[in-house]
């Protein structure tokens, strides 16, 4: 644990530089205390902005930049604003000189600005005298990425105009209410599979569910690529990218080049994959590096094997669309592949606009042209999996899920260090989970740098992410408004925060989603002060409950009290599957851990009356019988279904069922605040017996339809607490 820095309090001077950049230095905390942010903690990050704060002298330059930044140019660096309302732009000219403004659209159309009579006071600028013109933007321009013109003097500049819409509508995309399963997608396996699950899988979960169950929606962990280098990080939530996906996740042999194969490497790739579907029926831990190991060898097998002129043709226009995004992308992986991790890397590959990374691509194009094509099929993938879902009749089809950041030393880190901040990660501050605060090693965006790029990167990873999604959730959507920052060196607890533009972000994703046609739910848990909520309300941004987390002072919140706006589940990724939740498996692995700030007995007595709490709203409600023995395995699933009746129960508009908590899995899928101390994110499904379940036992006429005349599975019964 990294010591503490020596704190001292924040000169008037660096407080001020701090709330010019969107510093806090100070916070409410969860207890409701308010805490005084040290100087150290506040100069670290402001000298991960850019900025000189060595000096009192530095600090007054670094203020002085700062006043006179826009001054200094005709139009901001991005004009975003929403139907409905004009908005006032700003166009600096020399004062008293004559301006004009208009607007390009997208489609080509014109469109004159009015000027406003709106006074700002003339400001010197480099020995010129500023003055500022307003010019109104009008309320009904098409939605879309447009481009404002300014001319005054013969001097002339261009600037990006974003119009968003006023707000989503989650009533035309899911309506009154749907359902839907959450799922691994690599715990989620087939008989099909390689050792994990995979998008054919998906897409059958999606067809079936969607068809026999009437389901509107799935939706996954994050498909995020990885590096394609061992160790492959077994985290979604910690990929090298979040723009695209991982190709471990392609059903090899429905790639259409797969038919070219000769017989010889055709049996030769059947040899893999059979080695590999003996782990299905398994619960041993998933290993990522042994599927990759294979899927690799095949997948170059047939990017030998070439493509006929139509595939390639579309080929093309998949890179062309996609732009420099994946060639930098592609050639991060291909550096990767000959160089290992970064540490290793020559200092000419540093920056991905240095003449030695174009060198590189030059000797190593069919290298590069391997690891964009994968992305090419992943993308062909994703697009059948969404389509295999709606045409079961889903409402919304795959929900995906967008992490909160990227791996330090991934490509994301390399191609966007630009509008990355460098030595400081993302993280939490202290709560009561983790009093010592979390450290979560993600290089966050720059705030400043973003907005000068227009906020383009952050358009283009949406773009990509939401190109076959029916819906967005966004883990961690407070990030959209400020991020807890912890300098490098420092403990997690001795960070702070930074704000965002959130109207500008908010405004990107909601025109993103609009144009995908998708819905989006933000994950609000935790800290979240309640005028976030309602800004993501007011936006038509679904949230998120969570059964066990839905109180109010202590007591239990009636399910007919919880928000309608929301998706609602009875667990979540980062809790034991309820049957293992009710059987306490969230206080024995922290209490094996060491992870526990009470004795656990204590921990016990509070999970045990938070089960009474539960039970005596369940049976207050109808939902579980008065007499039952919640500690048999009887009991088990009948509190398990009760707790699901009670969700369903809420006005939530959308709600969830984990897919293991449908098989009696009990088995914790990820322990927050661990890294190789738990098996995170490498547990495959199983049942409560502790066999594997496959996607074919659902599917067939085994779990869902009752086994050896059993009666109604566990699966049944918790749909049919929806109809």
């Amino acid at each position: 644990m990294p010591e503490a820095p020596e704190w001292a309090p924040v000169p008037d001077d660096l407080g001020r530089l701090a709330e010019a950049y969107g510093v806090a230095t100070e916070y409410w905390d969860q207890a409701g205390a308010l805490v005084q942010v040290g100087r150290s903690t506040v100069e670290a990050v402001l000298t991960a902005l850019g900025l000189d704060v060595r000096s009192p002298e530095g600090i007054a330059a670094a203020l002085e930049e700062k006043r006179l930044r826009d001054w200094r140019r005709m139009l901001p660096p991005v004009f975003v604003t929403r139907q409905g309302a004009d908005r006032r732009m700003w166009l600096h000219v020399v004062d008293g000189r004559p301006a004009r403004s208009w607007i390009v659209t997208e489609d080509g159309a014109r469109v004159d600005l009015e000027q406003m009579d709106h006074w700002v006071e003339p400001v010197d600028v480099d020995g010129v005298r500023m003055g500022e013109a307003s010019f109104r933007v009008p309320g009904d321009l098409p939605l879309g990425w447009h481009t404002v013109h300014a001319e005054s003097d013969g001097r002339e500049a261009t600037s990006p105009l974003v119009v968003a819409p006023q707000r989503l509508d989650p009533d035309a995309i899911a309506g009154d209410r749907q359902w839907g399963f959450m799922t691994q997608v690599y715990a989620m396996r087939s008989r099909q599979s390689w050792g994990l699950g995979d998008l054919r899988d998906l897409a059958d979960l999606a067809a079936w569910s969607g068809r026999e169950l009437g389901a509107g929606f799935v939706l996954i962990n994050p498909l995020h690529a990885a590096s394609p280098v061992a160790p492959m990080s077994p985290s979604p939530y910690l990929p090298v990218t979040r723009r695209f996906a991982n190709p471990m996740y392609l059903r090899i042999e429905d790639i259409p080049e797969f038919e070219r194969l000769s017989p010889a490497v055709a049996g030769r790739v059947e040899e893999l994959a059979t080695q590999l579907r003996r782990l299905d029926v398994t619960t041993d831990l998933l290993d990522r590096d042994a599927v990759w190991a294979a899927k690799r060898t095949a997948l170059e097998a047939i990017h030998r094997a070439g493509q006929e002129p139509d595939r390639a043709a579309q080929y093309r226009a998949f890179c062309e669309a996609q732009g420099q995004g994946l060639v930098d992308f592609a050639t991060w992986c291909a550096i990767s592949d000959i160089q290992g991790g970064p540490d290793g890397w020559p200092a000419g590959l540093a920056h991905p606009r240095s003449p030695g990374v174009d060198e590189f691509r030059e000797k190593h194009a069919g290298l590069v042209d391997f690891h964009m094509w994968m992305q090419w099929l992943i993308d062909e993938q994703l697009a059948s999996t969404q389509a295999a879902a709606m045409r079961a009749g889903m409402a919304i089809g795959v929900m995906h899920d967008l992490a909160v950041g990227v791996h330090p030393e991934g490509s994301d880190a390399w191609a966007l260090q630009d509008v990355l901040a460098r030595g400081v990660s993302v993280g939490a501050p202290p709560d009561m989970y983790n009093q010592m605060g979390q450290d979560w090693s993600q290089p966050p965006w720059r705030p400043d740098a973003l907005a000068e790029a227009a906020f383009v990167p952050f358009r283009d990873m949406l773009r990509t992410v939401l190109g076959h999604a029916g819906g967005l959730r966004i883990d961690h959507v407070l990030g959209l408004f400020r991020l807890w920052w912890v300098p490098q060196g420092f403990p997690a607890y001795a960070g702070t925060f930074v704000r965002f533009d959130f109207d500008a972000m908010l405004s990107v994703l909601m025109l993103e989603a609009h144009r995908a046609g998708a819905l989006v739910v933000g994950e609000d848990l935790g800290t979240v002060e309640p005028w976030v909520q309602e800004a993501l309300a007011e936006r038509g941004i679904l949230g998120t409950s969570i059964l066990w987390f839905e109180a109010e002072a202590g007591a239990i919140k009636q399910p007919s009290a919880w928000r309608r706006d929301v998706l609602a589940s009875v667990t979540v990724h980062d809790l034991p599957p309820t049957a293992g939740y009710l059987r306490d498996e969230h206080v024995r692995i922290r209490a094996d851990l060491g992870l526990l700030t009470t004795p656990e007995e204590v921990e016990r007595e509070h999970a045990a009356s938070e089960r009474a709490a539960w039970a005596d709203v369940l049976r207050q409600n109808g939902w579980l019988a008065w007499d039952l023995d919640l500690s048999t395995d009887e009991g088990l699933e009948e509190f398990t279904v009760a707790l699901h009746r009670a969700v369903a129960a809420s006005p939530a508009r959308l709600i969830g069922i984990g897919l293991p908590d449908a098989v009696g899995d009990r088995r914790a899928q990820n322990q927050p605040g661990t890294d190789q101390e738990y098996p995170n994110w490498r547990v495959p499904l199983s049942d409560g017996a502790g066999r594997a379940v496959l996607l074919d036992d659902l599917t067939d006429a085994g779990v869902a339809a009752g086994a050896a005349g059993a009666g109604d599975s566990l699966l049944t019964r918790i749909v049919a607490t929806l109809h």
